[in-house]
């Protein structure tokens, strides 16, 4: 870590909220210790909102979340952090992974100690992040991690286990899983690109600064997500921790245009995995795990299949269930998953990102090739701007939860819907406006028009999904 007196004066010419938000880029960095205490504030609380609902009975049909620990954990998971953390790195980037998630506190700590292997080229792997995060997403509704505090406790415990595990083995004072291997940290990474904060990196001040006369050897920042700091242009893999702030006077906390990073950094670095967590991942397999529960296509198919199961005698994937941790089972809630239950699911899930995905994707393909020649960098340019409609459809699907624990406890919101239904609007309007500034980078107003006709379809059919949800269309 390096010395506070490495932060240089502010220049008299930046003033107001410029000024401001240094000030607050360099207090992150000379209050590291306070923000570590924080950190292990949260862990502490974190730990016992997992663990303790698992030791209670389960809540009855009269318990309310004020009153009872395992409801008010629910709340606290998936009712405001879920939900609030997404919404947070849209408002200022991955904060939270850089000062409070427990993960990040935990991996780091145990860096310390590490055996310090060399990352292996699987755990940089690019895929990781869409892999875990479809196979966390679909695990979770196979046992209703929404819904009890055991699978909670498997889903968010293995993640947690395995990020104190990846730390003691690869990397010293890193954050290995954060960076590589966290179920989120794609969806993060997404969502942090239309953050209007962001660390601003300016690489000839830089290469041009001079340590002070008289000063001891400069100190070097430790970037825990290993960032290359000199050469970083967006904020989709910055922690937001503060730690470089003020940096060779190179490194400030500044505002930009919530569209900077997509429309004019994105281009330049494609990313395959990046647009496959994007189409099946926010857009398909999101989407069908809220989706679901209140299908009647899913409905429709499971009872297809088990009168074809029954007439043909074949009974035993109708009446075997499978531990909770494998598919949901609590036969005194009268809330157990068949064999033919967890089948039919995980092929709803699949298929319905496949259809979505697939749609969506073919969308961008048209427009990509209406604006000239086929180039799969352009293609992989259009998918980022979907990634408005993509955060607000899961904010609000995991809003749902909120609303209805809210609900239950007597407290009905009438703003919901037209809340709902305004940033709907609002999120598909700004993927278009995405849509039209990238393709304005590669054609003439032309076919700028012709490309925009396939985007207005993909933003129109992905807002329909989740509006579904919430109206019957």
């Amino acid at each position: 870590m390096r010395e506070p007196e490495t932060v240089l004066a502010l220049p008299h010419s930046e003033i107001g909220f410029d000024a401001v938000l240094r000030e607050i880029g360099d207090w992150l960095m000379r209050n590291q210790r306070a923000i570590r205490a924080t950190q292990w504030g949260v862990v502490v609380a974190y730990l016992t909102l997992l663990v303790v609902p698992t030791l209670l009975p389960l809540p009855t049909r009269t318990a309310h979340i004020w009153t009872n620990l395992t409801l008010f954990a629910q709340f606290v998971f998936w009712g405001l952090w879920w939900p609030f953390v997404l919404l947070s790195n849209v408002l200022v980037g991955r904060m939270w992974c850089g000062l409070l998630c427990p993960e990040g506190s935990l991996s780091e700590t145990v860096s310390k100690h590490s055996r310090g292997w060399a990352i292996p080229r699987w755990i940089r792997w690019k895929g990781w992040p869409f892999a875990a995060f479809a196979a966390t997403t679909i695990y979770g509704q196979m046992i209703s991690v929404y819904q009890y505090p055991r699978p909670a406790l498997v889903i968010l415990g293995f993640s947690t286990v395995a990020a104190i595990a990846t730390a003691a083995l690869w990397g010293r004072n890193k954050r290995v899983w954060c960076r590589f291997l966290c179920p989120v940290t794609g969806v993060f990474a997404v969502l942090a690109k239309l953050a209007p904060l962001h660390f601003r990196v300016d690489s000839q001040v830089w290469d041009s600064w001079a340590k002070p006369h008289g000063r001891g050897p400069a100190q070097l920042v430790n970037c825990a997500p290993l960032v290359p700091i000199r050469t970083m242009k967006g904020g989709s893999a910055c922690h937001m921790c503060g730690r470089c702030s003020g940096y060779r006077g190179a490194v400030t906390l500044a505002r930009r245009s919530p569209n900077q990073e997509i429309v004019h950094v994105a281009g330049h670095d494609p990313r395959p995995m990046e647009s496959m967590l994007i189409l099946f991942g926010l857009l398909g397999v999101a989407a069908g795990a809220f989706h679901w529960g209140s299908s009647g296509i899913y409905i429709d198919i499971k009872q297809t299949l088990a009168e074809f199961l029954v007439n043909h005698g074949v009974m035993w994937p109708l009446e075997t269930a499978a531990p909770w941790w494998v598919l949901t089972n609590y036969p005194d809630l009268n809330d157990v998953m068949t064999l033919l239950d967890g089948a039919v699911l995980i092929g709803y899930l699949l298929a319905m990102a496949a259809a979505i995905g697939g749609a969506v994707a073919a969308c961008a393909a048209l427009s990509t090739r209406l604006l000239g020649r086929w180039s799969s960098a352009r293609f992989h340019h259009l998918v980022q701007s979907f990634i408005p409609i993509a955060a607000c459809g899961v904010f609000l699907g995991l809003s749902m939860t909120t609303v209805s624990l809210l609900r239950n406890d007597g407290l009905v919101f009438g703003f919901v819907e037209p809340l709902r239904a305004a940033m709907l609007i609002g999120a598909g309007a700004w993927s278009l406006w995405l849509g039209w500034q990238i393709s304005g980078l590669y054609a003439a107003p032309a076919r700028r028009i012709a490309a925009m006709v396939p985007l207005l379809v993909a933003v129109s059919l992905s807002a329909a999904v989740w509006a579904r949800l919430f109206w019957s269309l």
